[in-house]
């Protein structure tokens, strides 16, 4: 299945947005945000939110400056 993370096409055979961030990210979560077709997604529905074909997913992560 194709989508988009970040405007930048992926090729995923596993379609839960969990996996997806797993596989990006790791266990480097802390901090990020995700979108799925410009709505957000609460962490804690990341593990049953379903990805379909041409979802796009942006991924944000809050930076500290000053």
């Amino acid at each position: 299945m194709e989508i988009t993370v970040n405007n930048e096409l992926k090729t995923i055979s596993e379609p839960l947005l969990d996996a997806l961030i797993t596989d990006l990210l790791g266990d480097k979560t802390k901090g990020i945000a995700i979108a799925v077709n410009q709505t957000i997604v609460p962490k804690d529905k990341w593990p049953h939110t379903l990805l379909k074909e041409k979802d796009a997913v942006l991924i944000i992560k809050a930076t500290q400056g000053g």
